[in-house]
């Protein structure tokens, strides 16, 4: 049966003063001390998919925290990848998206996390698409426990910072990713592989999104064999 999940909603202060963003929480009921997963967001929000993951981590047994990273642009984007125009309005708001305020916001929401109640002060990253990027920029730029990423988009260019990872970093690449070309899937195996604190696992055949519950390229084999890496990983790191 389910472990009993507990939601709500809260708000953090941007670490820049220029205001708060909201964040979705899903955490196991009762009174036992957990790890926190801050889980980051695709270019669509934090919709529908993103909560059910959130959900997907409180049953493991971790605090999930999912801050809105659009909301300099437009705050609470729920977007699904079911139409045109929702494809268009998810690249605006990512190309209008600033990852270095993404990195603040969510080293924010990192340092919420380690504090909240029900928590055992480790926290980590997991993120999808967009937010595979940011969470391999957190593995880069804080000092977050663990960091999971998921078809993250354009690491091939963040290579050269590679040695600066000196946390587990997990990191899922498709092997047939239509964003994510076979010279770039190369470069971020050879460039990321070189360090050991970062695994890399190729899905062959498998395409952006595998492992989006009801998605367009929805996998269950895929994303039962990744996911399972993911909670082995998140149990040693924010368990141990």
């Amino acid at each position: 049966m389910p472990m009993s999940v507990e939601t709500s909603t809260i708000t953090i202060p941007a670490s820049d003063g220029s205001g708060s963003f909201s964040a979705y929480v899903a955490r196991p009921a009762g009174e036992a001390r957990h790890g926190a997963v801050v889980m980051i967001q695709e270019i669509f929000g934090v919709n529908a998919a993103m909560r059910a993951l959130c959900g997907w981590v409180a049953d493991m047994g971790f605090v999930a925290v999912c801050p809105d990273l659009f909301w300099r642009q437009q705050p609470g984007v729920e977007l699904t990848d079911g139409s045109k125009e929702e494809w268009d309005r998810a690249f605006a708001l990512m190309n209008g998206f600033d990852q270095d305020k993404g990195v603040e916001d969510l080293k924010a929401t990192l340092v919420h996390a380690r504090t909240m109640p029900g928590g055992n002060g480790r926290a980590g990253t997991m993120g999808f698409c967009l937010g595979g990027r940011m969470a391999v920029l957190m593995a880069i730029k804080s000092d977050s426990d663990v960091n999971v990423s998921y078809y993250g988009v354009g690491l091939d260019g963040l290579t050269g910072q590679a040695d600066e990872v000196d946390t587990p970093l997990l990191m899922h690449v498709a092997g047939a990713d239509k964003f994510v070309p076979p010279p770039a899937q190369a470069a971020i195996e050879e460039g990321f592989g070189r360090n050991p604190n970062v695994t890399v696992h190729s899905y062959p055949g498998k395409d952006h999104a595998f492992a989006r519950m009801g998605g367009h390229s929805w996998d269950g084999l895929a994303a039962t064999i990744a996911n399972g890496r993911t909670a082995e990983l998140l149990d040693r790191t924010l368990n141990g």
